[in-house]
């Protein structure tokens, strides 16, 4: 029997366990990716671990997200990321330089090798045939640290891409009509294999979006093979030396397999607030829009913009809407600068923003008051655009760039003018890294920078065999990260310093958890499906943790989220009867004890001390998660060991 993508990429890196599917695997990590927002946290990690180099092949920090620098905070953070890269072989790439995942598609990105980032957006680089796949920063600190990966083995899906697209149909539809299908939780546990015929007619931007947008199906990762089309985008990058050939043998198999005909999709958005409640152009209507933002690393490629270019050129933004662009990268920036495009983009009436994550992240651009915004961004959840009361539609360039000319949203397919895409690719790409910046060969002369923002991480202490609290908080299902601890332009500046965050916590959907915990001391999280979704973000488990949280009782987790929580020793564990939930209410006092026992079975027994009940939890870990539990977290864990 022949291997897939996955299946070949994970036989050449696995170190402990064995490839079936629902067991845990150690893989071995070949490169690493933080960004700004967890990278700070995850290299106070690194330096609590007591290593003097990273052990991987490559591992690059790039600064893309707390860009706008209203006070020292954020300039401070960045200086000390410079410096930590500089001292421990880290390569650093600077403010300005672009967007992490499209600066790594572009200058890092190497089919086969596994890549390991401190985002959720890392599976980007699986247009290109990485397995690359999003974790938490402790989780990155440890790869760079030359530790192994522990992976649930996932499911592989066979995606099969038939025919070609039709005009102004782009890959985000594509990615779309899988999230249509599979739903934000419909990924957990698998990894998205792209193959079939119609692979072919898709560039390598075009594989990115899909992967890159595969994190909201709650997948592992996602992965295209490295064929043709994959060595013309190392040629024109002049990394022709880093490219290999890679696709799945003809007889491999796979768990399950999505069949899609390219040829009958149709422009799409992803109406508010969630990336799968999926309508076409033409179903959800004409609606009046406000503003529209295209960037972010879901579609910020050189070939992106020359879409938009295309399609603005000669024509004005109407007078009710915003359009910003934020181009990926500066290579983007510069070559677009270059060939005339960006003037036709700022002759529209569009306003340019850094080369960075921007608006994606609520760093700026947040719309106004019941507005109606477009973004070919990745995720459109509650409040993650700065404006609780906004309404966020995703969707592709085309759709984005067609509806600002019309100040409603549109199928680009019923544009009165003509579009002309021809010509919009190239053969080589302006190469410039000197934005990159290499680590220093005389490490040990180098002085690590820590502004006064930056405070130590929070650790928990050893797991006791019985614990009482209350329920803090009780919430719905598809809680996402950004509910649990906001990121937008006021809190990014303080991703270092986990006390100030602490009141901020649920803030958007309940502004008195953090008091409410505090005076409780801690205690316990009820949750209802796929809690955790969306951001990589440690911090939605270290606040929570600071906070005293001891344990999230949930009916499901969104994978890193879940590993975030054992890492900081809090158990995360699933009601093995769903209705037990709704039993539950907020402030009810809950009792667990014999939970040592409980462990080894992977059932805990709890009691409803208001309600008199008792009701089960699975919990479900591995050894090793059991040893993090126990030891109060993965940090300290790692502790024991050394002593």
């Amino acid at each position: 029997m022949g291997k897939n993508i996955v299946e070949k990429i994970l036989s050449n890196h696995i170190i402990e366990g064995e490839l079936k599917v629902g067991t845990t695997a150690g893989i071995i990590i070949d490169r690493t990716l933080t960004q700004d927002s967890t990278g700070t946290m995850a290299y106070l990690q690194l330096e609590a671990m007591g290593i003097d180099k990273v052990k991987t092949k490559k591992s690059v920090a790039f600064v893309d997200h707390n860009m706008l620098q209203q006070g020292f905070e954020n300039a401070d953070d960045h200086k000390f990321i410079q410096t930590i890269a500089n001292k421990y072989g880290i390569y650093f790439s600077r403010p300005g330089n672009g967007i992490c995942h499209q600066v790594n598609l572009e200058r890092f990105s190497v089919p086969g090798d596994t890549l390991l980032g401190s985002d959720s957006h890392t599976p980007t680089a699986g247009g290109v045939a990485m397995l690359a796949i999003g974790a938490g920063g402790l989780d990155v600190a440890l790869a760079m640290a030359g530790e192994a990966y522990y992976i649930k083995v996932p499911k592989v899906v066979k995606v099969n891409l038939n025919g070609k697209l039709s005009p102004m149909v782009s890959s985000k539809d594509i990615i779309l009509e899988i999230l249509k299908r599979e739903t934000v939780k419909g990924g957990v546990g698998k990894v998205y294999e792209y193959g079939g015929e119609g692979v072919k007619n898709l560039s390598v931007p075009q594989r990115a979006t899909i992967t890159n947008m595969g994190a909201e199906l709650g997948a592992t990762t996602s992965i295209f093979p490295s064929d043709e089309r994959t060595k013309e985008f190392f040629i024109a990058q002049n990394r022709l030396e880093d490219w290999k050939e890679l696709s799945a043998d003809e007889d491999a198999s796979y768990d399950e397999i999505i069949e899609i005909n390219l040829e009958e999709l149709e422009p799409m958005v992803a109406a508010p607030h969630s990336p799968d409640n999926i309508k076409t152009c033409r179903e959800e209507g004409r609606i009046k829009i406000d503003q529209v933002a295209i960037g972010s690393c879901t579609n910020s490629s050189y070939e992106d913009f020359m879409k938009v270019s295309r399609i603005l050129k000669g024509r004005k933004v109407a007078d009710n809407v915003s359009l910003v662009i934020a181009p990926g990268s500066r290579q983007v920036m510069e070559m677009i600068a270059r060939n005339g495009a960006l003037g036709d983009i700022i002759s529209s009436g569009a306003r340019i923003l850094e080369n960075s994550c921007g608006p994606c992240i609520g760093m700026g651009q947040s719309p106004g008051t019941d507005a109606v915004s477009i973004r070919t961004f990745n995720r459109n959840f509650y409040g993650r655009s700065g404006t609780n009361s906004a309404k966020v539609y995703l969707s592709s360039p085309e759709v984005a760039a067609v509806s600002a000319i019309y100040g409603c949203l549109m199928d680009p397919r019923d544009a009165e003018f003509d579009i002309d895409f021809k010509d919009i690719s190239t053969e080589s790409f302006i190469i410039d890294d000197s934005m990159i910046i290499s680590p220093a060969e005389d490490s040990f002369k180098v002085e690590v920078v820590r502004g006064p923002n930056i405070k130590p991480f929070p650790l928990n202490t050893k797991l006791s065999d019985s614990l009482l609290g209350k329920v803090i908080i009780k919430t719905e299902d598809n809680i996402t990260t950004d509910h649990i601890m906001p990121s937008n332009a006021k809190l990014l500046p303080y991703r270092s310093n986990i006390p100030y965050l602490s009141n901020f916590c649920f803030s958007t959907i309940d502004e008195d958890f953090s008091s409410r915990a505090l005076e409780n001391k801690g205690g316990f999280i009820v949750a209802g499906e796929n809690y955790g979704q969306g951001s990589s973000r440690e911090h939605a488990a270290l606040v929570p943790l600071y906070l005293g949280i001891k344990a999230v009782l949930a009916k499901s987790f969104a994978r890193i989220h879940k590993a975030n929580l054992i890492n900081s020793g809090i158990l995360a564990m699933e009601f093995e009867n769903p209705d037990d939930y709704e039993k539950i209410d907020q402030m009810d006092q809950l009792k667990i004890e014999n939970i040592f026992e409980g462990l080894k079975n992977s059932r805990i027994k709890i009691k409803d001390l208001d309600k008199d009940f008792d009701f089960y939890v699975k919990a479900q870990f591995n050894k090793k998660e059991i040893d993090m539990l126990l030891a109060g977290g993965k940090l300290n864990s790692i502790k024991e060991k050394v002593k």
